[in-house]
């Protein structure tokens, strides 16, 4: 039997004020804050860990899957190609070029194959994805939210809303300074796990998944690593002498986790460090250049894609693949299907009633089959982009979310270098 506390009533100092609040700064909220910003709203974002990516970072899962649409066409641009361009510069990505988009060259395929470019069941081509460095994204980040005038605030964990009949009009957070709010005019939640949304009373869909956690490995032998036969399972990416093991004990961890459940995370953390380790100790016994291997380093999250998704206005469909929307703001490929994409419209990032309130990232309002093409980091650039200028202009037009003229923000995004078919 549950038992309760009563405490004592409490103020709770309002810290600032903003006119879009953007909270969770992985790919979503870094897209989402800097889009707003640079159409002209103050922009707040705010994470609660100490770098932005999310699991494009912290999570390990670096590799961007995919920008196009598996026929040799770009779907995704704007701020992920940004993003793209900043770690070219610093060379600090692996793609392929343009020219070898869609073929299905098998010497070709084979070679991004092993750089984790290319996944699925086949027939193959090379596919626009990108392998890049995770300590060069997140400085990369920091710069564009700076640049663009972004107000980070790092450390801070949402915990409560405040609303005004249909509008939220503070969020509370909780951090090692106690419990602060912030006051803002819009707000969007990219905190993946869709927790704005349940603070603000919104419907959601929840999932049960097997927790994965990435790993890297350093000190192998590649001539003989490239050569075995045990491949794939893990790729060479960016750095020299290593490799990265997108590996989480899915069939081996006894039972799925509901990972919106703080004790299913802690069992998920715990058992799949363990797995891990005993994965390259198999690797060490069993697998050619690993004899002296060692384990670099863990994902310092558990690469969770998928817990709880928005019920919006709209719910994105697997029907709805391939058919085209007038309404669309974003639209992503398939990372293992090959010519399919989704044409996701502004009506799946905003809720049926707050008014003010709109999600970005994998808690987008989709069925868990679209989700599946959703959620991946370029598609969630994608939609953070659009959710953080469509929240702009709703402000600049006075209008709710649901009122906001798509086909001008659809204009707005394709200035901006997003594309729309």
């Amino acid at each position: 039997m549950r038992t309760f506390i009563t405490e004592p009533e409490r103020r709770t100092p309002v810290i600032a004020e903003t006119d879009i609040l953007v909270i969770g700064g992985g790919s979503a909220g870094l897209a989402a804050a800097v889009a707003a910003s640079r159409a002209g709203a103050r922009a707040m974002l705010v994470e609660r860990y100490g770098s932005l990516g999310g699991l494009a970072t912290n999570g390990l899962i670096i590799l961007l899957l995919t920008l196009d649409d598996g026929r040799g066409k770009q779907v995704i641009a704007g701020l992920c190609q940004e993003m793209v361009d900043r770690l070219s510069a610093r060379k600090a990505c692996l793609f392929p070029p343009k020219e070898e988009w869609g073929s299905p060259d098998a010497v070709l395929v084979e070679k991004y194959q092993r750089l984790g470019l290319v996944w699925g069941s086949g027939p193959h081509v090379v596919r626009y994805s990108v392998a890049y460095d995770p300590e060069e994204f997140k400085c990369e980040a920091d710069l564009m939210v700076t640049e663009a005038g972004v107000d980070l605030r790092f450390h801070r964990w949402a915990t409560g809303v405040v609303k005004d009949g249909d509008r939220i009009t503070h969020v509370v957070f909780e951090s090692k300074a106690g419990r602060e709010a912030i006051a803002c005019s819009a707000v969007i939640d990219c905190t993946g796990d869709a927790d704005i949304a349940v603070l603000a009373g919104e419907p959601v869909e929840s999932e049960r998944v097997h927790p994965w956690l990435w790993f890297r490995t350093a000190n192998v032998d590649e001539d003989a690593a490239e050569t075995s036969k045990l491949r794939p399972g893990y790729y060479k990416t960016t750095g020299e002498h290593g490799y990265l093991h997108p590996w989480g004990a899915a069939e081996r961890i006894e039972h799925d986790i509901d990972a919106a459940n703080p004790d299913d995370l802690t069992y998920a953390e715990v058992e799949c460090r363990r797995l891990v380790r005993a994965e390259v100790d198999r690797l060490r016994g069993k697998a050619p250049g690993f004899e002296r291997a060692y384990l670099a380093g863990f994902a310092a999250t558990l690469g969770i894609t998928e817990t709880r998704r928005l019920v919006g206005k709209h719910m994105l469909t697997r029907e709805e693949m391939d058919q085209p929307r007038p309404d669309a703001v974003a639209i992503t490929g398939n990372w293992t299907k090959y010519g399919s994409t989704y044409e996701i419209p502004w009506a799946s990032l905003i809720p049926q009633g707050t008014t003010n309130l709109a999600v970005a990232g994998r808690c987008i309002s989709a069925d868990h089959r679209a989700h599946h093409a959703t959620k991946e980091i370029p598609s969630c650039f994608a939609t953070g982009e659009a959710a953080g200028l469509g929240a702009a202009l709703a402000l600049q037009h006075g209008v709710a979310h649901q009122g906001l003229d798509v086909e001008s923000l659809r204009g707005k995004l394709r200035a901006a270098g997003a594309y729309l078919p």
